[in-house]
């Protein structure tokens, strides 16, 4: 049996689990029509989920994106105040943006869904962890193979995140806004970090670590505002759009 126009090695071993399958193929040499051939169907699967993302969300206006751990529950803390952020940011007239899935994601589309606003959710292919939640628009419900993809499309369509506690996901997407916005590729949206518990280890190492060794520069520690409720959450969105109009990233 093939894999994306590989011999699934988990059928000659059956010893061997699904990691060390993706591992034994990515190192197998390949001839060059596997090779030509699968590259050239990814770059059509690509430009398809862009053409697809860009189609959907084009008119849907100013949205804030909400990053946070699929893996909390509804009993957290931090999910009940990601639905009140939520809410709140939407009554401003902003849509709200997830990854679709559970945990904060859903509290973060269930927010915008009580307060009848535009809830948006780009779900991603997992084999764990990940589903749609319940609370997002149909018209804007999407799914994504490729991570870079859906990243485009938060930054793309988001003028302001919100970054609940989580996990490798959440820093990922923490990082990628923050870089973008350093390096001056989008314009210098607000970041809200919720949770000073949660964030100080990782911030103090910026501080004691980063620029200590000079690897980022004093003014990118105000990339970002940390808070510890909701409505420090809002008013800081809110203070930046009664300063500034609200502009597409791109």
């Amino acid at each position: 049996m093939e894999m994306d126009g590989t011999r699934d090695e988990s059928l000659v071993n059956p010893a061997l689990d699904i990691n060390e399958t993706k591992l034994h193929n990515s190192l197998r040499q390949k001839t060059w029509d596997e090779t030509i051939t699968k590259d050239s169907w990814m770059v059509f699967k690509v430009m398809a989920e862009f053409v697809d993302g860009y189609e959907k969300l084009a008119k849907i206006g100013p949205c804030v994106s909400i990053f946070g751990s699929a893996r909390l529950k509804p009993e957290s803390r931090y999910y009940e105040m990601a639905v009140e952020i939520a809410e709140k940011i939407t009554k401003l007239g902003f849509g709200i943006i997830t990854g679709g899935g559970p945990g904060i994601m859903e509290a973060g589309n269930k927010g915008a869904f009580n307060a009848q606003g535009r809830s948006i959710g780009l779900n991603i292919d997992l084999p764990f962890e990940q589903h749609f939640n319940p609370y997002i628009n149909k018209s804007y419900s999407m799914n994504f193979d490729y991570f870079f993809v859906r990243k485009v499309m938060f930054v793309k369509y988001s003028q302001g995140f919100v970054v609940m506690p989580g996990g490798f996901g959440t820093l990922d997407e923490l990082t990628e806004a923050m870089t973008l916005i350093q390096t001056n590729k989008i314009g210098k949206f607000p970041i809200v970090l919720v949770g000073s518990e949660f964030w100080s280890g990782l911030l103090d190492w910026f501080k004691a670590t980063l620029l200590k060794e000079g690897m980022i520069a004093e003014g990118d520690l105000d990339l970002y505002r940390v808070v510890d409720t909701a409505d420090e959450a809002v008013a800081h969105i809110k203070a930046f759009y009664d300063k500034y109009s609200v502009n597409v990233n791109f």
